[in-house]
């Protein structure tokens, strides 16, 4: 039998992909079958209240396997990835120091990066950000955007949307530093596996698009009423997430049931395939396929067979 400090030297493992591929399943049954504990690297799940809409896994779904940085904020607070990678590596010192094995799940690509790889994350200054913020609301993005131009050429071709073109300029104020120069290497900051599911794109939009309506047949609405009134449209990052803005169109008249849940659809499609852009481009990850019968099988070897 293995030692807690030999079992504390194993890698940390990740198993990423787009939604609805199946990672949270994995994630708890490679915890059964390595006798480890799941982080949750999904930014959604993060919030208390917010479980339809973002298929959070069921406690009965988690097997008995510890879930950490799951139902951890109000959806009035906003994720930031520089908390989440003091909490992720915390929690992976945390379950490594009892002899078991840290097990990163989500599809939320910076997230995963920021608890994986190398990676630095400048300061805030909220003076800074809300003076650009009031500039940006007065004379519109493109000064702003010139400026990023002017100063950070790299980040400018990279950013489109107001909140990050805001960023990279505060950064910049903030540090001297181009924000680019923040942007991570492909260097692990301690030996790490990214196991990838692998899916077929055709069969994947017609699961994405059951999926939206078994969670309308769950109560979604219900849910998104409810977190209305707990401020959900005062959180930056709740409000915007997949399915809840959708619906809370619904509460406002603005849509109907059927609308919002196409709406849904859509953009949940299109923000598989933006997962899966970002995570083809990591040369690291092991990809499986994720209808293979020998699925766990396989994800369970690649962990054994990857060097501490």
């Amino acid at each position: 039998m293995s030692t807690p400090a030999r079992d504390a030297s194993l890698p940390v493992i990740a198993v990423v992909g787009p939604t609805g591929s199946g990672k949270s399943d994995l994630g708890v049954n490679l915890a059964l079958a390595l006798d480890g504990e799941v982080i949750n690297a999904d930014a959604l799940q993060f919030y208390r209240g917010m479980d339809i809409g973002t298929a959070k896994i069921s406690v009965e779904e988690r097997k008995g396997v510890p879930h950490h940085l799951l139902d951890i904020m109000d959806v009035t607070q906003e994720a930031s990835v520089a908390d989440f990678q003091a909490d992720c590596r915390a929690a992976i010192e945390e379950i490594r120091s009892r002899g078991k094995h840290p097990i990163v799940v989500g599809g939320s690509g910076l997230y995963v990066r920021a608890a994986l790889d190398v990676l630095e994350f400048p300061g805030t200054e909220p003076t800074i950000r809300k003076a650009l913020e009031d500039e940006c609301d007065a004379h519109g993005l493109a000064p702003l955007r010139a400026r990023l131009e002017a100063v950070d050429p790299v980040s400018a071709a990279r950013l489109g949307d107001a909140r990050r073109v805001i960023r990279a300029l505060e950064v910049h104020q903030l540090t001297g530093r181009p924000f680019s120069s923040f942007m991570p290497q492909r260097e692990y900051f301690r030996p790490a596996l990214q196991i990838g599911l692998s899916v077929d794109r055709d069969v994947l939009r017609e699961r994405l698009a059951l999926r939206v309506h078994r969670m309308v047949d769950a109560g979604l609405l219900g849910e998104v009423e409810r977190l209305d009134a707990a401020g959900i449209r005062t959180g930056k990052t709740a409000s915007r997430a997949l399915g809840y803005s959708q619906f809370l169109r619904v509460l406002d008249n603005m849509a109907d049931v059927a609308t919002a849940a196409e709406e849904t659809i859509v953009a949940t499609r299109q923000f598989a395939r933006r997962q899966l852009t970002w995570f083809r481009a990591d040369p690291r990850i092991k990809w499986l396929d994720w209808q293979d019968p020998g699925l766990l099988g396989k994800a369970v070897a690649a962990a054994k067979s990857e060097p501490a």
